[in-house]
């Protein structure tokens, strides 16, 4: 059994335990908040301690996993268990991601611990296909495209305008730009070309919803440079059409071999984004306790991680099911 310690209870943190409790292969020794204890219930009964107390478990915790929200929590966390837990987190920043991995990997490697950063679907799994399908065209475009699906960050930089009382913005491939990736023509799109972003909002009833929209449209980096769409609808419409957080996304790339046109296309349609992302999570949560008993240590992102590693069974077991 691999013993793992959450860190955070949000929706990621009880989508991992779930999973933790359905396996065979977890043990959950605690929840570890920055809530006050005595106020968060595990879904499961699983003991629930304060945050500030878990290097008390580092002898009984075979990995750390890191499911805090905000980018902030997870880099600050990440180093700072990276000194006394193996650690896997889903930080999420790509343009901090570089920045991160180093940081975790000299703490890491003077700890003689083992952390893997970014793992969850992108970054992550659409991480390990952008590199799998520039290694295998190397000449040619790839592009990403997310949604239909919720965004959580956009969605929290509207709920912070004053007169807002909930909001859940969509992130919306255009198909005009999908259909220009797969023609191998990417190259040339804009971000206004390639996403549209969908926002509903309730607002309190005598809010000025004219200034609210224009708040959301002018958003620095969050939407203006997007097309953006607002809808205010009621809170009703919204409890009973917006509750869910589905999500989605493309890794396309498009090429020649030889004169021959080639496509490579990876796709994600998820029901429940924390759900996908916990399974990923935990099971690099997994690969993680099999290559610290091997030895490894330092930071990993998913380009270094072999997919034997995940399996945990014998190498010829998993040649004569997979290859």
């Amino acid at each position: 059994m691999i013993k793992i310690a959450i860190v955070g209870y949000g929706n990621l943190g009880r989508a991992c335990e779930r999973i933790a409790h359905n396996s065979g292969d977890f043990e959950t020794v605690g929840i570890f908040t920055r809530r006050n204890p005595d106020t968060v219930k595990s879904d499961f009964g699983t003991p629930v301690y304060s945050q500030r107390d878990i290097e008390s478990f580092k002898d009984e915790t075979d990995v750390a996993c890191i499911c805090t929200g905000s980018a902030n929590d997870v880099t600050d966390l990440g180093i700072r268990l990276a000194k006394n837990f193996n650690t896997v987190d889903s930080f999420d920043t790509h343009a901090k991601m570089s920045a991160y991995f180093e940081q975790m990997d000299n703490t890491a490697k003077q700890s003689g611990k083992l952390c893997f950063v970014g793992m969850g679907w992108d970054p992550g799994l659409f991480s390990l296909m952008r590199g799998l399908c520039e290694g295998i065209l190397p000449f040619a475009d790839t592009q990403t495209f997310w949604g239909r699906g919720v965004s959580q960050g956009h969605s929290e930089a509207i709920r912070r305008i004053e007169g807002v009382v909930d909001a859940k913005q969509y992130t919306v491939p255009k198909d005009e730009a999908l259909r220009l990736a797969r023609e191998g023509k990417g190259g040339s799109l804009k971000v206004r070309d390639k996403h549209l972003r969908e926002c509903f909002v309730v607002a309190e009833e005598d809010a000025d919803k004219a200034e609210i929209e224009r708040k959301i449209v002018s958003m620095p980096d969050y939407f203006e440079p997007y097309d953006t769409v607002v809808h205010f609808i009621d809170e009703e419409e919204f409890k009973s059409r917006h509750s869910a957080m589905p999500h989605a996304g493309f890794v396309l790339r498009s090429g020649e071999i030889n004169g021959a046109r080639c496509n490579i296309e990876f796709s994600l349609k998820l029901d429940s984004n924390p759900d996908f992302t916990a399974a990923v999570l935990m099971a690099y949560a997994k690969a993680n306790a099999n290559l610290a008993i091997a030895g490894e240590t330092g930071a990993k992102s998913i380009l270094d991680i072999p997919a034997s590693a995940l399996l945990g069974k014998d190498r010829s077991a998993n040649v004569g099911k997979f290859v």
